[in-house]
């Protein structure tokens, strides 16, 4: 595959281009996780896949428990479909609390500690009841608990990779933003189709089904950072996932490197119900290739197009050792007052971003978008560019639902 293929591919199987997703729910079901210790951006990583959901919409989602938060994968927030939970948090918990192992050592959280705090959270968010960061640490503190630092974080991080614990609905602070609240596991995931989470290994083949199908091509290695789990157990499941779905994913090797993808010629409901025991599935999305065909990245019509990722989004975060071809190092550290999320142009790094919201007391009245592009354009493409930058900005004022401007750099 040629680099431009490459990201052309990623692009669709991920929906920032057509097919895009009816809701944020399919979105996220078709990623299976999606980083999000950025509230703010992360609803608009699933928004922007859709064919018009808004930041409203996405709320209303996590407030409903369609959509939960909850550290899961590696130690990080991560957005899950209620419906994939339950599997992917017990195949995700093992390698979890190994990667923190260190840190519960060093705070004092032995099987013991964490047995009991679970506990006392079980018992503080039973019958429904939904309680912030600091409610937790109230009553974790009235059993002796340590109620503040990186003990707290993990004692509460425990509970939810343990299933104790998982995003409840949001509440907004003085200011207006959403603040993460906690509720029981069971009670936000019961109804879903699970009588019984799936073995290991059919879970093994799920997880290596939906990766690839959305994010191919991608490596072995790829796939293994993203998901936290060893190259041996995906590897496994890549055998696994051939016995159940034949010919579902294929590999290809170039730049001296063995990947994985949905092919094109694809066109079936391989990733639908049914995938794996009648149980585990997928988005049912056409998989990439299947829309018109353009040049890398761009809009059907031919015209270059602008998105606006953030810098946790991902066509960035979905690969580790081939992040590459999309031309930037993201996420990050920003230097001095430069922006962290990112611009892409037809699929290439182009720039940075980031929003801000001007609010009168807790309201916010409009959005303020700083963009910043760092790629050299000539007066030609400069135009259709700043087209394209103009129809970014009318996408991200949809989505919020109020006024957003772009401003001048660095006001």
């Amino acid at each position: 595959m040629e680099p431009q293929e490459v990201l052309r591919t990623r692009l669709a199987g991920q929906q920032l281009r057509e097919p895009q997703a009816a809701t944020a729910e399919g979105a996220l079901k078709n990623l299976l996780a999606v980083q999000a210790q950025e509230f703010a951006y992360a609803r608009w990583s699933l928004a922007q896949r859709t064919t018009g959901a808004t930041a409203e919409d996405v709320e209303q989602a996590v407030a409903d428990g369609r959509i939960l938060r909850t550290h899961i994968l590696r130690p990080t927030w991560h957005f899950v479909h209620r419906d994939d939970l339950p599997w992917l948090r017990a195949l995700s918990e093992p390698r979890l609390h190994q990667a923190n192992a260190g840190t519960y050592r060093r705070t004092g959280i032995d099987d013991a500690a964490a047995s009991r705090s679970a506990d006392v959270m079980a018992e503080a968010v039973a019958g429904g009841v939904h309680l912030t960061r600091e409610q937790l640490a109230d009553r974790l503190a009235g059993a002796g608990f340590p109620a503040k630092g990186l003990a707290l974080a993990y004692l509460i991080m425990h509970a939810e990779i343990s299933g104790v614990l998982v995003s409840g609905t949001p509440v907004r602070s003085p200011g207006g933003a959403l603040r993460q609240t906690y509720a029981a596991f069971d009670e936000r995931v019961a109804g879903t189709a699970w009588a019984v989470v799936p073995s290991r290994e059919e879970s093994l083949a799920a997880l290596v089904l939906r990766y690839f199908g959305s994010r191919g091509p991608a490596t072995v290695r790829d796939c293994a950072d993203w998901s936290g789990l060893t190259m041996t157990d995906v590897r496994k499941g890549l055998a696994l996932a051939d016995e159940i779905d034949p010919g579902g994913i294929a590999g290809v090797s170039f730049d001296g490197a063995d990947f994985y993808l949905r092919p094109a010629e694809y066109g079936r409901d391989a990733l639908g119900p049914g995938a794996v025991s009648g149980q585990i599935g997928g988005s049912g999305s056409p998989g990439p290739g299947t829309g018109r065909a353009c040049e890398p990245g761009q809009a059907g019509d031919g015209r270059p197009q602008v998105d606006l990722v953030q810098c946790y989004d991902e066509y960035i975060m979905g690969y580790s050792v081939s992040r590459r071809y999309f031309g930037g190092t993201a996420p990050a550290y920003p230097f001095g007052d430069n922006p962290m999320h990112v611009v892409l142009l037809d699929g290439v790094l182009a720039g940075s971003w980031r929003h801000s919201l001007v609010r009168r007391g807790s309201a916010a009245e409009r959005c303020e978008l700083d963009i910043r592009l760092s790629r050299p354009l000539g007066h030609a493409a400069e135009v259709a560019v700043n087209e394209a930058l103009e129809a970014a900005v009318a996408r991200y004022r949809d989505f919020l639902g109020m006024p957003t401007v772009r401003i001048p750099p660095g006001t």
